[in-house]
């Protein structure tokens, strides 16, 4: 026979890829957490999925009414038409009774009206599906712990030879744990709210493999989402590895052309230098091949950025109006890393998006709600996948000083990216100036100089190689005697301020040195 397992929906989708498709038909399944974690929510996405796909569902509630049950449901939008219930709460006349007794058999108990009860109305449906919450409620009916086993037990196998798949809750405590009911069971799904956010994990499930770790979780209207975490490995597309350009052929030939498919870029350098609208020169160029990008800014404001990149000559406007950029502002500690790498992965998948840009990597670590180790270990799980989806990865690494020795990056990211691009403010005869170039360049070769950078009205410019200046990596760098301008206050800046192919300097123009640089982020 096959050995593929019959599955049903949890009616939760991504609760379903966490558990590799579904519960396996047919078995029990405990679900564990503390009160409000979601637990009698996800029973009722249960219930409601199988009356969608048809099957016969039945809803034992043991501690709610039902008006309540419906009435939650229907405040976040769950659906409880065609779920048949059993009330057993506790201001059912069936607790008003003798409190001692064995479900399936009602010869050795005083009353048997409960066990008559449930047998009936399980025999009258005829469930596909069965949902008891909670079930450690039997407990309290129990005269002790064992009898209280023996008629789990007793239930569950009753409910598997009609051919149900049952999901229970249980209630944890520190004086009633629940340990004996994990191991009767086939599968254990624990959810848990903590100060980084509500997370699902599945610790024990027979019979098949399951997604490790925890998982992200929302209550929000429409119910339960489920955000699992992102495992690169199982995600990949054929792409041709191709150099995609910046639009501007210095920054290209620094690059040996520009930034390859499929790999991960990190711009590095000071604050104001311009980090940001050198990773949007890249998608302004993807635009106009018709490409998607999106730019995720965890520390400026979706209208600043709109608004700067407008004010030199990049029309992110109309970018955004045709669909070929997106600008996603990630407010402060309202998303998990789990979440946000989801967010990710549906963009990608969704739109076809050819070029990703975290910016930056300091704001990704204080606005997720997560540990830094989560937060790193979830960063690169991202890149990976994007890299193995053909994406275009630029990340924005911040460094802490405005001039000074030279940092490469922060947090151990180096070995992640591919490419190492870095702009850095510099000290020149009294004057701040700034100078670009590459540090590495995994997929090829690259131009081992330094070029002056600005960003004018009309947008990214770059100047030849100063070939002139030595330590700019120090933040203070000094001319060779030779080189050095014969103007103190004019180094050399591009073909339009040093003729490097007669090695004359030339003075600049008054104008040109009473304009101001325009600094951005």
């Amino acid at each position: 026979m096959s050995g593929t397992l019959e599955r049903v929906s949890t009616g939760v989708t991504g609760l379903d890829e966490v558990l590799n498709g579904g519960l396996v038909a047919h078995r029990t399944y405990m679900i564990r957490g503390s009160p409000g974690a979601g637990k009698s929510l996800l029973g009722l996405h249960f219930l409601a999925a199988g009356v969608d796909a048809g099957d016969d569902v039945l809803y034992v509630n043991m501690e709610e009414p039902v008006a309540e049950i419906e009435q939650n449901a229907g405040a976040l939008g769950v659906d409880t038409e065609g779920i048949e219930f059993l009330d057993l709460s506790p201001d059912s006349e069936f607790f008003a009774d003798d409190l001692s007794y064995d479900i399936f058999s009602p010869d050795e108990v005083e009353d048997g009206e409960i066990t008559d009860q449930i047998s009936e109305r399980v025999e009258e449906v005829d469930p596909d599906r069965i949902f008891v919450d909670p079930i450690t409620q039997l407990r309290y009916l129990s005269p002790d712990e064992y009898q209280f086993r023996k008629e789990v037990l007793s239930f569950m196998q009753f409910l598997k030879e009609r051919g149900a798949t049952v999901l229970f809750t249980s209630q944890d405590t520190p004086t009633t744990p629940d340990d004996d009911l994990q191991f009767m069971c086939d599968g254990v799904v624990e959810l848990d709210r903590a100060e980084q956010g509500r997370t699902v994990s599945v610790p024990k499930f027979r019979g098949s493999g399951v997604r490790d770790g925890n998982h992200a979780l929302r209550i929000r209207d429409g119910g339960i989402e489920v955000y699992p975490r992102l495992v690169p490995r199982q995600h990949d597309t054929e792409f041709t590895a191709e150099t995609i350009s910046s639009g501007v052929p210095e920054l290209d030939r620094l690059l040996n052309g520009g930034l390859e498919r499929g790999t991960v870029t990190i711009v590095t350098g000071s604050p104001g230098v311009g980090k940001t609208t050198s990773g949007v020169q890249f998608m302004k160029e993807a635009a106009g091949r018709g490409e998607r990008s999106v730019v995720y800014s965890f520390e400026e404001a979706k209208s600043t950025l709109v608004h700067r990149c407008e004010s030199i000559n990049m029309p992110v406007t109309e970018m955004i109006e045709k669909g070929t950029l997106a600008i996603e502002e990630i407010e402060a500690l309202q998303l998990s890393a789990t979440e946000f790498a989801h967010n990710v992965r549906e963009e990608v998948e969704e739109n076809d998006t050819k070029i990703v840009m975290i910016d930056g990597v300091e704001g990704y670590k204080q606005a997720l709600r997560d540990s830094d180790e989560d937060l790193v270990r979830e960063l690169h799980s991202v890149c990976r996948y994007l890299k193995n989806m053909g994406v275009t990865v630029i990340l924005m690494n911040e460094m802490r000083t405005i001039v000074g020795e030279f940092q490469l990056t922060q947090e151990g990211l180096s070995y992640l990216s591919d490419s190492i691009l870095f702009i850095q403010h510099i000290e020149v005869d009294g004057r701040m100036r700034k100078v670009i170039g590459v540090l590495k360049k995994r997929t090829s070769d690259f131009e081992r100089t330094v070029r002056e950078f600005q960003i004018t009205e009309y947008g990214v410019k770059i100047g030849e190689p100063m070939d002139g200046l030595r330590g700019i990596l120090s933040g203070s760098p000094t001319w060779d005697h030779h080189d050095r301008p014969t103007t103190a206050n004019s180094p050399p800046e591009g073909n339009a301020h040093h003729d490097r192919h007669n090695g004359r300097g030339t003075r600049r123009s008054e104008r040109d040195t009473e304009q101001p640089d325009r600094d951005w982020q």
